[in-house]
This record gives structure tokens, sequence and C-alpha cells, in this order.
């Protein structure tokens, strides 16, 4: 089959590679139909190479249709059509009942300290192959999967992989109060929608927060008062929230931004170093000597409330700046985070992907492109070029 590979720092291939199988009886094989980039993959991208080999699939937002299933799954068969959570858990242990999926006990990795495995996402996560792919095998067939009805296209569903139940997780671990505010930190793919299902939950005002035209714009379309970063900076911006908040700053604020490094010499450095480094010699720095760009979280700690909620949704990875510890206790702020609880979220969403689309699914892609512009593409999005926000791809 065609799938896109990783083979170096911003060099992803779409090669031909062996087509997945049924491992175990509890398998299904999925013929994907649609498949996201997600800001996530940018990390495989430009930065985790010490943890990834040559030849990897990527991609981790994937549905399609089945294909083939094991002995023992129960609940699909073949011509059923499913989307495919990111984290791979198995519905059935202690955390996954906590619906704490994300750190299921059946396929945490040990190896490296790190909760479930993920497809498509280096040796940290399980080094499992993922869905920018002609095909995907698909664990813990009969509870993984989530089945979604033929007939609507595929963008009305595709984001419950990912983009839906993260977003979702980001709102509702920020408990914005009804009527409240939120400022929601970086307007791309998570962040957009973060300001989407705020507004939908009752959230009366909601700040989106980026430098990027189109992102903004997004924002405002569907409903967001924005601030563009490059019109207020450091305590301006600081001031520009109050002023809208009564002089308070917001009931809670969403980091959607998490590692990048945009404005930041030393990480940007850093990343590059960890590319070209000895395996043996970046892994350390990567998790120790400081990736991350902590810009924003500190920019959070800035704009929220005293007695606000900060809800991290954007991923990081070492940790380069010592926590505000005397700040964070000093104004009493709560701070939630962690990788989405993908099956703990998607009954709750699954009654919006309706003809009504509240949360404006359809379309939300903004660029629907083969799975042979898949090189191209992930260039373009790392470079914020032609407006790219999110793109699927279809193999």
């Amino acid at each position: 089959m065609r799938a896109l590979t990783w083979q170096g720092r911003e060099d992803v291939r779409v090669v031909n590679v062996p087509d997945p199988r049924i491992e175990e009886p509890s398998d299904i094989v999925v013929k994907v139909t649609s498949t996201g980039i997600c800001g996530s993959d940018l990390h495989l991208y430009a930065v985790l190479g010490a943890y990834i080999d040559r030849g990897d699939v990527l991609g981790h937002e994937a549905m399609g249709v089945v294909e083939e299933t094991g002995p023992e799954v129960r609940t699909l068969r073949r011509g059923d059509r499913v989307v495919v959570p990111f984290n791979i858990s198995c519905g059935a242990c202690f955390m996954c009942d906590q619906g704490l999926q994300s750190q299921c006990e059946t396929t945490q990795v040990r190896e490296y300290g790190k909760g479930a495995a993920l497809f498509g996402y280096t040796k940290l996560y399980g080094q499992v192959p993922g869905g920018q792919a002609e095909y995907l095998r698909v664990p813990f067939g009969d509870t993984l999967p989530v089945k979604v009805p033929h007939g609507p296209p595929d963008e009305r569903f595709v984001y419950l992989s990912d983009v839906l139940p993260t977003a979702w997780q980001a709102v509702e671990y920020a408990g914005v109060p009804d009527a409240g505010t939120v400022a929601v930190l970086g307007l791309g793919p998570i962040g957009q929608m973060c300001c989407r299902i705020a507004r939908h939950r009752g959230a009366r005002l909601v700040i989106g927060i980026d430098l990027v035209d189109e992102r903004l714009q997004r924002a405002r379309d569907h409903g967001a008062h924005t601030l563009d970063l490059r019109q207020h900076k450091g305590s301006a911006l600081v001031e520009a929230v109050r002023d809208l908040t009564d002089g308070r700053g917001t009931d809670a604020v969403i980091d959607a931004v998490g590692m990048e490094a945009h404005g930041s010499g030393v990480a940007a450095l850093a990343q590059k170093a960890t590319a070209v480094l000895p395996d043996a010699v970046a892994r350390p720095l990567l998790e120790h000597a400081g990736i991350d760009r902590l810009e924003a979280l500190h920019t959070a700690i800035d704009l929220v409330r005293r007695g606000g909620t900060i809800s991290v949704s954007g991923v990081y990875g070492g940790a380069v700046d010592p926590m505000p510890m005397l700040t964070l206790f000093d104004k009493q702020i709560q701070l939630r985070m962690g990788q989405a609880n993908v099956r703990a979220w998607t009954d709750d969403i699954l009654p919006l992907l309706t003809d009504a689309d509240p949360l404006g699914v359809e379309g939300f892609a903004t660029h629907i492109l083969p799975l042979e512009e898949g090189p191209d593409a992930y260039a373009r999005f790392q470079a914020k070029k032609d407006g790219m926000v999110k793109t699927l791809l279809t193999p």
C-alpha cells in the first residue's frame, strides 16, 4: 500500500509499505478514506527524530471503512464506516473505566514511562503504524473504533479522531462558568474548535489570540473576539484582555499552543540540534535540556483571573524554564492538562454532528488533498502558508 513515512528532519515521503494484517483476533483492518495532518505531526516533522525510525508511517487522525475483522470481533463487519481515535485504548482496564483512555493500562508504553500508545507517533508512544496510509490496522475492534453512519461526507465525522475530543476536553477542563469568559491562546485547528465549543456551551466572551491573519479571521467568523499578537505584545496583551473583563482577566485560559519554537531563538536552536545529534545525545536533550517554548503557558498565567483555571491542550515535551510556582500559588490558579481521552467524549459530541452542524465541522478543513501531496502539505503547514490551518488527505 501507499503510506506517508518519516525519512528525516523535514523529510516525509509517500512510499510503498507492506499492507497491514490482522495480528490479534480482536483487530480490524480499515480502508482509510480520510486522514488529517495534526499540529502534533509537525513535532515529528521537525523535532522528535531521536524517537522515530526512517520508514515509520505517520498520522493519527483517520477514518474509513472496515475491510477485514478478526475472529473475535462481534460489533463490526466488513463495510461498516468507522472513525479511529488517536489513542489506543482497550476499553476494559481500570483507567479506561475511569474515562482516562489516554492512560490505558493495557497499552501504556512503560519502557518510556508514557501513557496509552498512539497511532503514528514515535517510540515514546508505541511506534504503532499510523493512518496517513491506504490501510490501517486497528486493535480492540469492538471497543476502540467509533461507528458512524454512511451518507454524510467524511468531514462530518473525521474530527472525532482527535480535533473534536481534544478541544471538547480542553473546554471541559477549563471549567468556564455559565456566561463566563475564556481566552484561547493559539488558533490552529484545536484552538479554533475550542472557540466554537466554548461558545456553543454558553461562554459569554471567547477571546481568540494568534498572529496569523487567516486564523484570526476564522475565529472572528465564528463569533470570537480576537487579539493579534503582533499588535498586543507582553503587558499590552494582558491589559487588552483585562479591559474586556472588568480588569480581572478571563475566568479561564486554554493554551492550545504547546511545543513550538516560534518566537524563541533558544528553543528553535535546541529543536534543530536534536534533529542532527546522535540519538543517544538528542534524547536527553529532548527530555531535560528543553525543546519547549513556555511563553504561551506563562502568558496564560498572566491572562487568567485570580481563582481561574488554565487548561493546557498543547503538547509540551521538555522543561526549559522553571514554572512560576509562587505566582500559580498566589493567584490560586487551577491547572489541568493531558492527552484527550477520546472515547470519553465521543458520545457527547456525536449528537452535534447533525445537519444543523452547530460546530461548523463541514468546511473546517482549509485544504483537502490526495495522499501523494502529503509531503508538500507538511511543508506548507509548517510554514503557515496558503492559509493552511487544517488539511485532510484522501488515500
